[in-house]
Parts: C-alpha cells; sequence; structure tokens
C-alpha cells in the first residue's frame, strides 16, 4: 500500500492530471512482471534492420485489404488547414506502390487527417513525410512525427484519425511498422502511445477505449500496457508485459486486431514483431457504443521530447493469416 502511494504521489508531482478530453496515465502501480492474460478492472542513420516475423500459417483467403500505403511517391501532407476545425490537416494522394488513396475511408469513414491538439502553431508538435532508411535497410518514405514540449498544461498531440466512421462494429487488423527514438523513455514512470481508439460517447463516460501504452518503472525500464477502459481512471481490463523487450532507435512491427463485442466472445489482440503483447478475450465495448475514430498513429505522452517514424501501413477486415 506504502509502494502504490508513493506512485500516485508521484505521478501528480510530475504533472499527470486528468485531460478531460484526451488520455492521461491511469492512476494505478505496475502489476507484477510478466501478466499476459487479461486483468479485470531525427537521424536518418540505418538502424539495426529486424527479420520480419516469418508467417507460422497459411494465408486466409477471405481476409479483405482495405488500405495499404507506405507513404511513396504521390503521397503529401496538405498544409492547408481545414475550415472550421481543430487544426486538422489531410494527408493527400495516390500512394504510387499500393494504388490506395488518402485520406482513410475505411469502415465508412470520411475526412480522416493528422489532428494538431494544442501545438502552439506546429511548435509543440508536428509532423511531414521523410526520407529515412526502413525495416528492410533501404531507403524509403515514412510518416515522420515529434513531440517537442507539452504547450500550456494541455494534451499536445497529433494523431492521424481515421473520422467519423459508420460502421464501427466490424472486425478490424492492423500493420505497420514504426520506429521509437531512443532517448525518450528512460525516466522513471513516464509513458507514451502510438495506437488507440475510442467509442462514440467515450469523452461523456459511457464509451469505451482501446489504447496501448510504452510505460517505465520505478528505475526507468521500459514495459508494454495495453488496456481497454471506459475513462483513464475506470480500467475495464488491462494486460503489463515485461518480458519482451520494447525496441527503441530501431524499427519493429506492431499489430492490432479486435472482434468488436459487450460479451465474452470479445477479442483485443496487440503484437510486436510477431509475439504477443497481449491478448484479452471479454468485452471491447460497453453501452454497445461502437468504434467513432480511430488514432491510428499517435505521438502523445508525458516524457518529451519524443519522435517517431511510421511506415508500410496495412488495414485488413480480418487478420490475414491462420492462428
Amino acid at each position: 500500500m506504502k509502494k502504490a502511494i508513493a506512485f500516485f504521489l508521484l505521478l501528480f508531482v510530475l504533472g499527470l492530471t486528468a485531460c478531460s478530453t484526451q488520455e492521461t496515465l491511469p492512476t494505478r502501480t505496475p502489476l507484477p512482471p510478466l501478466t499476459t492474460t487479461s486483468t479485470p478492472v531525427p537521424s536518418l542513420t540505418a538502424s539495426p534492420v529486424p527479420t520480419e516475423p516469418e508467417a507460422t500459417s497459411t494465408p486466409t483467403p477471405s481476409a479483405q485489404l482495405l488500405f495499404r500505403s507506405g507513404f511513396e511517391e504521390g503521397v503529401y501532407i496538405d498544409t492547408t488547414p481545414v475550415v472550421d476545425s481543430e487544426d486538422y490537416r489531410f494527408i493527400r494522394g495516390t500512394d504510387s506502390e499500393s494504388g490506395f488513396t488518402w485520406p482513410i475511408e475505411i469502415l465508412g469513414a470520411s475526412e480522416s487527417a493528422l489532428h494538431f491538439i494544442e501545438d502552439d502553431h506546429h511548435r509543440a508538435v508536428d509532423a511531414e513525410i521523410q526520407e529515412v532508411i526502413g525495416h528492410d535497410g533501404k531507403p524509403t518514405k515514412a510518416l515522420y512525427q515529434v513531440e517537442n514540449y507539452i504547450y500550456n498544461d494541455s494534451c499536445t498531440q497529433a494523431p492521424y484519425e481515421i473520422l467519423n466512421i459508420q460502421d464501427g462494429k466490424e472486425d478490424l487488423y492492423i500493420r505497420y511498422w514504426i520506429k521509437l527514438d531512443d532517448n525518450n523513455l528512460q525516466i522513471p514512470y513516464s509513458w507514451r502511445t502510438f495506437f488507440e481508439w475510442k467509442s462514440k460517447d467515450y469523452a461523456e463516460g459511457s464509451g469505451f477505449r482501446l489504447i496501448s501504452f510504452i510505460y517505465t518503472d520505478e528505475n526507468g525500464h521500459p514495459f508494454w500496457h495495453w488496456e481497454g477502459d471506459t475513462d483513464p481512471d475506470h480500467v475495464v481490463w488491462e494486460i503489463d508485459n515485461t518480458e519482451i523487450p520494447v525496441p527503441m532507435g530501431e524499427w519493429f512491427l506492431t499489430e492490432f486486431y479486435w472482434h468488436w463485442s459487450e460479451g465474452d466472445d470479445g477479442e483485443a489482440l496487440w503484437m510486436v514483431n510477431g509475439e504477443v503483447i497481449g491478448d484479452h478475450f471479454g468485452p471491447t465495448t460497453q453501452n454497445g457504443k461502437p468504434i467513432d475514430f480511430i488514432m491510428l498513429t499517435q505521438i502523445y505522452g508525458n516524457a518529451n521530447p519524443k519522435h517517431q517514424w511510421v511506415d508500410d501501413i496495412e488495414i485488413w477486415d480480418g487478420i490475414p493469416y491462420e492462428r
């Protein structure tokens, strides 16, 4: 109990107070090492090239590819602000390699865009498409996102949001390669996230959120955290994984899959480099609320500065291989 109280006081001192409309670190103490089942409740130099996880089974022909892009020729960020918006900027164009066109319009979505929140005229947070060394060791284009500081004690962040989803009860599988900076997650009790979604009415307290975190413990060692909640302080289920290392300064493959349900048949799976971070079976919503929007590539957290690159995004209507 004393350890938990000390942890909460430290979070308060670090300024992790609740943000009314966005995410905060839940007031919790880290779970014991390795929880593998759900618990109710910029440099352009080459980095080590990870080995792509091998397929362990046969592809499933029934899964349909909905979107794919590696930000190749033809894709660009339109710097024209969207009129009457909270500083949204569209990614536009047709990817010359995949043939898919931005903005993303899966599940009946519309007006999907980068969302610059409390960005201090793009000085606190920004995004651009850069030429970098990719996960295969070859030059490529990738989405670069950076957060330099938190502006005005607010919820500074810059996610790419898949907006106005109409079919928010459908299964979805998302994968992409991501490279995090190698010096951000070394401070005790820090956190960042790069993926989440929210259902309708989440801000009012009657919805649901699925979110991936990277936390650091009292010694500044990073670990994975996978969570479903009804607001940042009311966690429905959570999974900590301290066994699988968090890659920093190198590319890794991240995969997300969920089956939307309020019952026991729901599922929320997160994998990194082919290894399971967490696989929750049970509710993935509440009050029947469908998904409202997906923060496909989020950059948000309490330790700054930080940056990341994202490449080779794929979105399917199911897991495209047998498990």
